[in-house]
């Protein structure tokens, strides 16, 4: 039998869930403040699906971010999560692929393969070993009602729940804490996943860490990443064909920026709780060009939705260009590519390896 929660039991979880956010928000601007000024005592873990190409929404979303801190001198793992393909898919299509096409996007907005290490989830047989102890850290009930797994089932291809969509919380929990990352970069909808893998690192030094804690309890960097609209008017989604991507050429970019969705109003302005869609296009170009989104509105006027169509465009296309000319260069040597992961699988193995050797030492369990 389902139990449908009453009114004031939603309300108590969004009133949570706002607090939450504004606690989070509140510690970010401290964390910036830290990095900053010692940028060296962090470690960020962050990554992505290899399900099919980034697109502008990641660009400005995550990726422009990772490289910043990246280069402001804080150590960075970024994990291709091709295991967790398998979260919402029966089967795990165009993976070579897709890998190699990420780490092609990461090198060609600037990811420093010297600086960060770039790896697969599946190449790191210790990370993985984790997921056991760590799934005895936590309940059946705390897994069921996390909320990021709720909405990820709700939308997955598949007709019933896998264990490992189920067990999705903890496997992050594994990906975080591997490398003793003491970071993660994340927007409002990861607090869920973060406050489980904090869990789970205070439970396992609770239980055997004893007076040595082995895990840190990472903290969230809450993005302030704006939310950039698809081309039918809808969130920006690899699956849905509604996003300029960082491997489309300026012609497909330009097809892509004519066919949004807009509205009938000809006057151009800023005004993304009543004119969302024309909102994200300004929004967009005014982030391609370092503007601020009302700037760009007033440029445009009464231009209409062609004139904003075109000043989109050309924004989008002149601020590609440079990564559009890195990646085609680096896409000519794909062996490259596969160095640089063999390269970063090498490196993760070895940070898993002594993690999991001390998890071992710790549950008195090295044989």
């Amino acid at each position: 039998m389902t139990t449908i929660p009453d009114i004031a039991t939603l309300a108590g979880e969004a009133a949570a869930e706002t607090s939450g956010t504004a606690t989070a928000r509140a510690r970010s601007a401290v964390l910036e403040t830290l990095i900053q000024r010692d940028p060296g005592r962090f470690r960020i873990l962050t990554g992505d699906r290899p399900t099919g190409r980034l697109h502008l929404g990641h660009y400005f979303g995550t990726l422009h971010n990772r490289v910043r801190l990246q280069n402001l001198g804080v150590e960075t793992f970024v994990i291709i999560a091709d295991y967790q393909v398998l979260t919402d898919r029966d089967a795990a299509e165009n993976l070579p692929e897709y890998v190699e096409d990420l780490v092609l996007d990461y090198l060609a907005i600037g990811v420093d393969p010297a600086r960060s290490t770039i790896f697969a989830h599946s190449a790191v047989p210790a990370l993985n070993q984790l997921l056991l102890p760590f799934l005895s850290l936590v309940s059946v009930a705390e897994l069921s009602r996390n909320p990021t797994v709720k909405d990820e089932i709700a939308h997955s291809r598949q007709s019933s729940v896998s264990g490992l969509m189920f067990t999705y919380p903890a496997h992050q929990a594994a990906d975080i804490l591997f490398c003793k990352a003491n970071l993660v970069p994340a927007g409002q909808d990861q607090l869920p996943h973060l406050e489980l893998t904090r869990t789970v690192a205070r439970r396992f030094n609770d239980r055997y860490g004893g007076a040595t804690p082995v895990f840190p309890e990472p903290e969230v960097l809450l993005s302030n990443a704006p939310l950039l609209l698809g081309t039918d008017g809808v969130k920006m989604s690899k699956s849905r064909g509604n996003a300029v991507t960082l491997a489309a050429d300026a012609d497909e970019t330009a097809r892509l920026i004519r066919g949004a969705k807009t509205d009938s109003e000809r006057h151009i302005t800023y005004d993304p709780a009543n004119r969302p869609e024309v909102s994200s296009l300004v929004l967009l170009a005014a982030l391609c060009q370092g503007r601020t989104a009302q700037e760009v509105a007033a440029g445009i006027g009464s231009g209409g939705a062609a004139a904003l169509k075109r000043t989109v465009t050309e924004a989008v296309n002149d601020h590609l260009a440079p990564i559009r000319a890195r990646r085609a260069e680096y896409g000519r040597d794909r062996t490259y590519l596969r160095q640089i992961l063999r390269d970063g699988n090498e490196r993760a193995n070895a940070v898993a390896d002594a993690t999991l050797t001390q998890v071992r030492s710790a549950m008195n369990s090295n044989y």
